[in-house]
Formats: C-alpha cells, sequence, structure tokens
C-alpha cells in the first residue's frame, strides 16, 4: 500500500477557474478561450489569469494548448477529482454525513490480506482508530464498473486514517477506513492508497466475514458504508 500523495493547494481562484471551464463542457471538449477573456470573467487582469491558468496546467489539473489567437484549454480527469473534492466539502457541510449502498458479489483474493493485516504497526492502529484488531483477512467484494465509481466517491469523505510504516526492511503504505455493515454486519471498508485491484473492495471487521456470513464466492452481498 503505497503512501497517497498530497494534494498541493489550489487557489479559490483557480477552483473557479476550473469550475468556469467545466461548465462551459471543458471536461469533454477543448474551450477556446483567450487569457484576457479568462481575465474577464474572473473580474482579474490577463496576466493574473494566465497564471493561474500556468498553475493549473503544471501541476495537471488542466491541458492547455495553443492556435492562432486562442488557447485551448481542457480540464483533465485530476481537475475533475478537485471539483469533485470541493462539492464533497460543501454538501458535507449542509447535508450531513454521506451514505452510500451497493451490490456486489463475493470472490477469492490473492492471499495477501491476511499479510498485510497481520503487520504489528497496523494492528496497533486498528485497534487505538477502529476500536478493534481487525480479522487477519479481508473480504473481497466484486462491483460493477458504474459501483465502482460511486464508491470512488468516497475518497472525499471523512475516514479513519491508518498511516504507512516501515518493517523488516519494507515500506507499507497508508490506508482510510469507512464504517459500514455487509449484510447488517458491521464491518469497515478499506481504501488503500494503492490497491492491487481495479473492481475489488475490500471489507475488513473483528471476525471473518466469509465464515460469519456463511459466504462463498459467487454469493451476492449488500453493503453499506457511511462517513466518520
Amino acid at each position: 500500500m503505497p503512501v497517497r500523495p498530497r494534494r498541493s493547494r489550489v487557489r479559490f481562484e483557480e477552483l473557479h477557474l476550473l469550475r468556469m471551464l467545466a461548465e462551459a463542457g471543458g471536461a469533454r471538449t477543448p474551450v477556446e478561450m483567450s487569457s484576457r477573456e479568462v481575465g474577464a470573467k474572473l473580474s482579474v487582469s490577463q496576466q493574473a489569469a494566465d497564471r493561474y491558468l500556468v498553475s493549473l496546467a503544471r501541476r495537471g489539473y488542466l491541458h492547455r494548448t495553443f492556435g492562432g489567437r486562442k488557447q485551448r484549454l481542457t480540464v483533465t480527469a485530476a481537475g475533475l477529482e478537485l471539483l469533485r473534492g470541493e462539492y464533497h466539502g460543501y454538501r458535507r457541510l449542509f447535508e450531513g454525513q454521506a451514505r452510500l449502498r451497493f451490490e456486489g458479489q463475493v470472490t477469492s483474493g490473492l492471499g495477501e490480506g491476511r499479510y498485510y493485516m497481520s503487520q504489528p504497526g497496523y494492528v496497533v492502529q486498528f485497534l487505538e482508530r477502529l476500536g478493534y484488531t481487525p480479522f487477519p483477512g479481508t473480504l473481497n467484494v466484486r462491483v460493477e464498473p458504474e459501483v465502482l465509481a460511486r464508491i470512488g466517491s468516497v475518497r472525499h469523505w471523512k475516514g479513519l486514517r491508518i498511516d504507512g510504516l516501515q518493517a523488516n526492511g519494507r515500506t507499507f503504505g497508508g490506508a482510510t477506513c469507512y464504517a459500514g455493515r455487509v449484510q447488517g454486519r458491521p464491518c469497515h471498508l478499506i481504501q488503500p492508497d494503492r490497491s492491487h485491484y481495479e473492481d475489488v473492495v475490500e471489507l475488513i471487521a473483528p471476525e471473518s466475514l466469509r465464515e460469519a456470513l456463511r459466504l462463498k464466492d459467487g454469493d451476492r452481498v449488500v453493503v453499506e458504508v457511511e462517513e466518520s
């Protein structure tokens, strides 16, 4: 689980600029606009607008190409993710804790969950931050792409952080846990900073969920997750 990179700080004007371009369709097709026009829309000088554009492009939030008198501006996937994070921040302010419900299919993992979950540096943090020592292993649930996209929103939630560590000459990355239930039984959805899986979510609990719920590969389960 490698360490999650920190997001660089973004100015309010830069967020406003990204939002403006996204609203103009810049997340799908390039928007043609000069720095002067950008400045006019933001009520700042052309020079300031150009600084914001350069800053956003340098950090990968905006793709900027030149041709003729105007530049072509496209909001990147990272830029959209940045805007999505701002949205969830405001949603939390006005609507409270977020909740998510989805279904998936139980599947066998790569067998690495037991090894990671047994690391003493993790075990101490789990007990301290989750209030229990998890069963050494995860319940793996395979989900459809559209469900996985919804689950991706939890990265903007307030979760319980498990810090990375070094042990036995290896570096282990961190993860974030979110309280939930699977088939009504308490658990946590754990999101490593970088997962080995593309279409599988991992659940942890004080007990073996597979045994407690008498699950086998192919069984469908309902998972509910809420913001901490």
